[in-house]
């Protein structure tokens, strides 16, 4: 990277709501500063996550070239339609965490999101967004997932209670 080159803003992608909402957030602040996205995917085939009992015809799709494939996927759709600041798509096999910070380094900023699993999660499957906050070379924005706002029609308005007659 030359120095008139600016460094990029990278970006921590899974598919969950809190890293769309901070990928996003990236490419405007990237819009604003002038800079590229680096949209970043970490997949792992190692992960021996199992959840319930598998058919075999199941197990025979989670091949290291299909779990690839789906997290290439989540990451074009997650960058589909995203306009105003160049992104470029990386899909990195590895530990997120590990990824994450190391791209740092050639970054400017590193975005990530928090999806707030809460205290007992976090104690047992750790949280990428506190790893990144301690171990980064630049300066890291955590976004949080929005909660949703309630539709209006489901809203229901408080009458306060006026004091009757006495009795």
């Amino acid at each position: 990277m030359s120095e008139n080159e600016s460094r990029p803003i990278a970006v921590g992608v899974d598919g969950s709501p809190a890293a769309r909402a901070a990928l996003r957030w990236a490419v405007g602040e990237a819009q604003r500063r002038g800079c590229r996205v680096d949209a970043i995917a970490v997949w792992r085939s190692d992960s021996g996550i199992v959840i319930g009992a598998l058919t075999a015809e199941v197990g025979m799709q989670l091949t290291r070239e299909a779990i690839q494939a789906g997290h290439d996927a989540m990451l074009e759709e997650a960058v589909n339609g995203l306009e105003g600041a160049e992104i470029r798509r990386v899909l990195v096999e590895g530990d997120p965490r590990t990824v994450l910070t190391e791209a740092s380094q050639e970054a400017d900023l590193l975005v990530v999101g928090n999806r707030g699993h809460g205290l007992i999660a976090e104690a047992i499957l750790g949280s990428v967004s506190a790893y990144c906050v301690r171990h980064a070379s630049c300066p890291v924005v955590v976004i949080r997932e929005a909660k949703a706002e309630p539709e209006p029609s489901s809203i229901k308005p408080v009458v306060p209670l006026t004091p009757g007659p006495l009795l």
